[in-house]
């Protein structure tokens, strides 16, 4: 398959022109592993440490065949790309020496990326969803919060939210600082208050593997700081999270987000997931969304 007939099916220069996720780096193996990504078939494995190889592959060939796509290693993750790749975003907090830094699950989701990335923007359904842990009843009010964008990314700040249990390593209800970020079209970043250090904050990221227009993979990005929970511990917290998740996301209809404001209606909670929507039609995204014309 020519990187020609690969944007036959994603012709957003937008979306092709992204470093896209596609495996965490201690997952990828010698032995080569098949993926999808914009809908086009391709293979990685790991040659060196840390050098991965990416490439196309054509369901007629075998899995070494191809050519070569580009690659980054960043964050823990491997990322390649359907075009000439901008710059990926920045995490400053990847690079703070007592961070825990993992993947805590890579996992196959019955649809669009953008559905993901708003469903991890909306504080609203944390009591609903996530009883006991993230949101509780009566608890279910969503303060009014800002929403801007910043150097072509979004922000949300001065969100706030009661929760029984915030992390792995929270003992008791606490009302949680939020700050969302969305970088990139498919990735998005939370910033909340961390239960041992009032003065820092634990980076949680959601980067969507987008397979085709209407499924996707979700990396579980952590980056914590957290002295006491095992890896296995943190894993486990944010699979429970996500698996709650999970069913909501793969029975919303239609699978991939539409744009126009007038077909869902928005509340006051929905401020992010409107700019995001916005952002995405300034931007040009019409891979994985029901655009708005």
């Amino acid at each position: 398959m020519s990187l020609t007939e690969v944007s036959a099916v994603c012709t957003d220069r937008v979306i092709l022109d992204r470093w896209h996720p596609i495996s965490a780096l201690a997952e990828t193996t010698p032995v080569p592993q098949r993926t999808q990504l914009l809908g086009a078939a391709i293979a990685h494995r790991r040659v060196g440490d840390p050098e991965p190889e990416v490439w196309l592959v054509d369901d007629a060939e075998t899995p070494d065949a191809g050519p070569p796509l580009p690659v980054l290693v960043r964050y823990g993750y491997v990322w390649t790309s359907l075009g000439d790749p901008i710059d990926l975003f920045e995490i400053p907090e990847f690079d703070e020496p007592d961070r825990r830094r993992l993947n805590a699950g890579s996992i196959h989701v019955a649809t669009s990326a953008p559905r993901a990335v708003e469903n991890f923007l909306d504080l609203g359904h944390f009591p609903y969803v996530h009883t006991g842990l993230l949101g509780a009843e009566p608890h279910t009010e969503v303060t009014e919060y800002d929403v801007d964008i910043v150097d072509g990314e979004i922000w949300a700040t001065r969100c706030q939210f009661f929760q029984p249990q915030a992390a792995q390593n929270a003992s008791g209800g606490q009302m949680t600082q939020y700050t969302y970020r969305v970088p990139h079209p498919y990735c998005v970043l939370l910033y909340k208050s961390c239960a041992i250090d009032p003065t820092r904050r634990d980076t949680i990221g959601l980067f969507l593997q987008a397979t085709s227009p209407e499924t996707c993979r979700a990396h579980n990005f952590l980056c914590m700081v957290d002295e006491e929970s095992t890896d296995t511990q943190l894993r486990r917290f944010q699979q429970l999270i996500f698996g709650q998740d999970k069913p909501i996301l793969e029975n919303q209809q239609p699978k991939r987000l539409p744009l126009d404001p007038r077909v869902e209606t928005p509340i006051r909670a929905d401020k992010s997931a409107i700019t995001y929507r916005r952002w995405l039609t300034e931007l040009g995204v019409r891979y994985a969304v029901v655009p708005a014309d």
